[in-house]
Formats: C-alpha cells, structure tokens, sequence
C-alpha cells in the first residue's frame, strides 16, 4: 500500500530556500521541491509570477486573519487545498456571477 509513496524520488522531497519580497521586505522561505512546483503552477494559473502569487496570498491572509503564524504551513496547506480542487478565481469572475 504504501509503496507508491516511500518508493517516490528523493527529489520531490529535497528542500530548496527562494528569497523574495513580501510587504516590501526580503525574506526566505524554504520548501520541498514538490510544494515550489505546485505554488509556480498555482501562480501561472493565475497569470502573475511565483513570487507576486505569494506576496498577493500573504497580503490577502494578513486582511483576512491579522496574522500568519507559519507561513511555510500555510503555503504547504494552500498547495494541499489546489490539490483537492479548491482553485483560485479571478475574483471580477466572482464578482460577475454574484451581480447575476
């Protein structure tokens, strides 16, 4: 049963460090290989770069909840949630359906 799993490349796992800029500031964050090809398939389905994806989702998180207390987790769970079907919609899309 769990072969599929244990049996998976090392390389999905091996964690790489990306420095980028959130709300103006520098910083790193570290994942997995697996996780920074799911956030650039993310981004492009969003049409913005990997980088302005994260800076936009940790904007849009601070608005919503104050505070982001591991925002690694936090990208590691959106990824988890893209996975399960839960997609970002161009929110003038949204917007659209609701005047309707």
């Amino acid at each position: 049963m769990c072969r599929v799993f244990a049996a998976q490349d090392p390389e999905g796992y091996r964690q790489i460090n990306r420095s980028i800029r959130i709300d103006g500031h520098s910083t790193s964050i570290q994942l997995e290989v697996t996780f920074w090809a799911l956030l650039d398939e993310i981004a492009e389905s969003q049409n913005l770069t990997t980088p302005k994806f994260i800076s936009k989702l940790y904007d849009e998180a601070i608005e919503i909840n104050g505070e982001i207390p591991n925002f690694a987790s936090m990208l590691r769970t959106t990824c988890a949630l893209y996975l399960r079907g839960h997609k970002p919609m161009d929110e003038r899309v949204t917007l659209k359906r609701e005047a309707a």
